[in-house]
C-alpha cells in the first residue's frame, strides 16, 4: 500500500513540479561549475547502496574539500545558487525519481552516506538497514536546520557522531514503532510546515511520545 502511494502521489509531484524543475536545471548548466545534478552513494534498503540524486550546489571536489560529506551552515563549498536551492529543500527535489525507481520512499530515514551510517549503533542500524530510506522522515522535520548546529563546532564530523547521530537514531527507532500511513501524511505536511517556520515545535505537540529533545539542542 505504501508503495502505491509513493508511485503515485510522486508522478504527480513531477507533473505538477516540471515548471520549476526545468528552469532550475537551465540555471544551473549556465552557472557555476556548469552541472545540474549531484549523485552521491547512499545505504539503502537491507543495507544495499545506491546512487541518491540532488541538484548540485556545491563544488564538484566538495567531497575532498573541508569536512568532507558534512556541511555546515556558510560552507565555502556551496555555491550562490545553491544556497537558495539548499535553504528551500528544492535541491532534494530530483530524489522523487529514486522513488519512482524504487531505491527510496516519500517517507522514511533518510539515507546515509556509509561514514555516518558507521556512527549509529548496530541496533540502529539494523533498524534503518530495514526501511526503505525517505525524501523527508521525522529525523528530517526535527534536523530541519541541522546545519545549524555543526557550524557551532569546530569539529563537525565528531559532534555529528556523539550528539546528532545517537539522538536522530532515537528518532528512526520512534518511526519504525509507529510507522503508518497516518504517520507519514503528519510527516509530509511537517516537511512543509518546518521550512516556513524553523522553529517550530508542532512535532513535538502531535507526536507527543517522541523522544525528548537533548539539552545541546535547546542551547543552540
Amino acid at each position: 500500500m505504501k508503495r502505491f502511494f509513493d508511485i503515485i502521489l510522486t508522478t504527480f509531484a513531477v507533473v505538477i513540479l516540471s515548471p520549476l524543475l526545468i528552469p532550475i536545471m537551465i540555471i544551473l548548466k549556465l552557472t557555476g561549475e556548469h552541472y545540474i545534478f549531484y549523485c552521491q552513494e547512499r545505504i539503502g534498503k537491507n543495507r544495499q547502496p545506491f546512487g541518491l540524486m540532488k541538484f548540485a550546489t556545491m563544488l564538484k571536489n566538495s567531497p575532498n574539500i573541508g569536512t568532507g560529506d558534512i556541511t555546515t551552515r556558510h560552507d565555502p563549498r556551496v555555491l550562490p545558487f545553491g544556497r537558495f536551492l539548499r535553504k528551500t529543500k528544492i535541491n532534494e527535489l530530483p530524489q522523487l525519481f529514486n522513488i519512482l525507481k524504487g531505491d527510496m520512499s516519500i517517507i522514511g530515514p533518510r539515507p546515509l552516506t556509509p561514514r555516518n551510517f558507521a556512527y549509529y549503533s548496530p541496533k540502529i542500524q539494523q533498524v534503518i538497514g530495514e526501511l526503505r530510506p525517505g525524501l523527508s522522515g521525522i529525523g528530517s522535520v526535527i534536523f530541519r536546520d541541522e546545519e545549524k548546529y555543526l557550524s557551532g563546532t569546530e569539529k563537525p564530523a565528531e559532534f555529528y557522531r556523539e550528539f546528532i547521530a545517537p539522538y536522530k537514531g532515537a528518532l528512526e527507532l520512534w518511526y519504525q514503532e509507529h510507522a503508518s500511513l497516518a504517520v507519514d501524511f503528519r510527516i509530509i505536511f511537517l516537511t512543509a510546515w518546518v521550512i516556513i517556520f524553523p522553529e517550530s515545535e508542532l512535532p513535538y505537540r502531535w507526536f507527543r511520545d517522541l523522544p525528548s529533545k537533548p539539552e545541546w539542542m535547546t542551547k543552540k
